[in-house]
C-alpha cells in the first residue's frame, strides 16, 4: 500500500484495526523516518484514543488507554534479543491489551506466528506499507 498522505497513513491504521482482533502483536519494521510513530498515533486515534503518542524509544513501552482497551506501544531497539521482551512478560500484555505494537520487534515474529508484521519502507518523500504474516507471506488489505 502506497502512504504518499497522512490521511493514507491514517487510512492504514484503520484497515490494519479491522484486520487485528483484541490481543494482536503487530510487529512494525522500516528504517528510521519511515512512519511507525506516526502509524502507531493513528492507531490510537482510530481506537478512540485522545492521548498524545510519542516514540518509547528511551522509556521503552508506553501504555494508552483508549475506550477499546489498552494499546501498549514498545520500542524494542534498544533491547539485545526478543528473549528480553518475552521476559519483561508480553504475553501477559498481550492478555489484557487491545493491541500491542512493537517497533524494531522482528525477533518476536518467530514466538508470535499470530503475529501481524507491517513493513514500512521510505521512498524519498513517499512511503509505502506491507503487510506480512509472521511467517513472511504478504496478506491482503481486505475491506
Amino acid at each position: 500500500m502506497e502512504l504518499r498522505t497522512l490521511e493514507d497513513t491514517r487510512e492504514l491504521a484503520r484497515r490494519l484495526l479491522r484486520r487485528a482482533p483484541e490481543g494482536t502483536l503487530l510487529v512494525l519494521s522500516g528504517p528510521l523516518g519511515a512512519g511507525k510513530t506516526t502509524l502507531t498515533r493513528f492507531l490510537a486515534e482510530a481506537l478512540g484514543s485522545e492521548a498524545d503518542v510519542a516514540s518509547p524509544t528511551y522509556t521503552l513501552v508506553h501504555e494508552y488507554p483508549t475506550p477499546a482497551g489498552v494499546l501498549v506501544h514498545i520500542d524494542a531497539y534498544r533491547l539485545p534479543d526478543a528473549a528480553a521482551l518475552e521476559q519483561l512478560g508480553l504475553d501477559e500484555t498481550l492478555e489484557r491489551a487491545r493491541l500491542v505494537v512493537v517497533e524494531w520487534g522482528t525477533g518476536l515474529l518467530p514466538l508470535h506466528p499470530e503475529a501481524l508484521w507491517l513493513e514500512l519502507e521510505r521512498l524519498g518523500e513517499r512511503r509505502s506499507a506491507t503487510l506480512r504474516g509472521a511467517d513472511g507471506r504478504p496478506l491482503g488489505w481486505g475491506a
